[in-house]
């Protein structure tokens, strides 16, 4: 059987496309609000991240949901770059968290400039993110403003809900979970913020505060819980050049992937065993010989199918993922029949539909 995940993603340049676009209006959109005055290690820092090389997929999201269903994307402009604010922000505290060296080919900010400057910047990063919230008053108005608001409330909260559970099993050593925590764990940490939140905002502005915003939330949830398997494999077996963050730092931190919850499960009890050795110490309490216990780690992983079952698992979920958005857009106003004008609103509102069916064969091919 040929899965998504081996099978060449047919949509990628017209994927690739959509996000370029709406990745360069977003960060020129995004940099016009950081503020030019500034001290030191301040705000010049918040902008790092969000220049270095990326996707933009979650302000993409944003905007071609908006268009998809009618809106006009420039609308949705404010709320995208409100989307990429909170995330870069995640991404710096989530540096911090986990001790990570790479980000996006570079150092992180706490490698680079320390603990201290980095947790600023991120705060600060959070307030930009909040000033974007506050300014939807006057552009949007304010019956969608505050939803947009009682919206990006949630996904914080879930966002941190979920970062918490992750945190805790690494502090707690927990090495009972099974599969379905780790997908509680996604649906909380990755796919509110990554899928749900920007489709979420996306919807409303197209069709205003009445509207149920939960109508792609199903397709959010199998998007991020497969866009999160996918991040960890690729950590596993990426190419260092192209995936842009430490290969294998997950086994160093010691996270609860969906691969290490099957190795536990595999496992002979004397494996078994030394897994949970490796797990009960940190990374800066292990000694010489961790890198050879990672590789050993990485070896059981292979010879117990543990990635091509998480593999598997992703490419189900993306099926569910296309099953979900081709049933929601079979059902929503032709371009034609929404408030654009034709033209070039039309143009754009068929390409954000093939953007939205495209996407989820590009979640399980990406290299990064």
């Amino acid at each position: 059987m040929t899965t998504a995940a081996a099978r060449p993603a047919v949509g990628a340049p017209l994927v690739e496309r959509v996000l370029a676009r709406y990745r360069e209006r977003t960060l020129a959109e995004l940099l016009r609000h950081i503020p030019e005055q500034s001290p030191p290690y301040l705000y010049d820092l918040a902008a790092d991240y969000p220049t270095r090389p990326c996707k933009g997929l979650r302000a993409a999201l944003c905007l071609a949901t908006c268009a998809a269903f009618g809106g006009r994307p420039e609308r949705a402009l404010n709320p995208a770059v409100t989307v990429e604010l909170f995330h870069n922000a995640f991404l710096v505290h989530d540096d911090i968290q986990d001790g990570s060296e790479l980000r996006r080919g570079e150092p992180t900010l706490p490698a680079r400039y320390g603990v201290e400057v980095a947790l600023n910047v991120g705060n600060a990063t959070n307030l930009l993110g909040l000033r974007r919230v506050m300014a939807n008053r006057r552009a949007l108005g304010g019956e969608l403003a505050w939803r947009l608001f009682e919206e990006t409330e949630l996904m914080c909260r879930q966002s941190l809900e979920g970062q918490a559970m992750e945190i805790g099993w690494i502090r707690d050593n927990a090495c009972g979970l099974t599969s379905a925590d780790y997908y509680r764990m996604c649906l909380k940490k990755t796919s509110w913020y990554t899928f749900l939140y920007p489709c979420r905002s996306g919807l409303l502005v197209a069709e205003g505060a009445g509207t149920d915003a939960a109508r792609l939330d199903r397709f959010g949830w199998y998007l991020g819980a497969a866009f999160q398997i996918q991040d960890d494999v690729l950590n596993l077996v990426g190419e260092a050049e192209e995936y842009g963050k430490e290969i294998a730092g997950d086994l160093w931190e010691g996270k609860r992937t969906l691969m290490l919850i099957q190795l536990l499960e595999r496992a002979t009890p004397a494996e078994r065993a030394r897994v949970v050795r490796h797990l009960s110490l940190t990374r800066s309490q292990r000694g010489p010989g961790a890198a050879e216990d990672v590789a050993w780690l990485l070896d059981r992983m292979t010879a117990y199918d543990c990635v091509a079952h998480a593999q598997e698992a992703a490419a189900g979920l993306v099926a569910a993922a296309a099953r979900e958005i081709e049933a929601v857009l079979a059902g929503a106003p032709a371009a034609a029949d929404g408030p654009s004008d034709g033209g070039a609103d039309a143009e754009e509102a068929a390409e954000a539909r093939a953007f939205l069916l495209a996407l989820p064969d590009f979640v399980v091919a990406r290299g990064r």
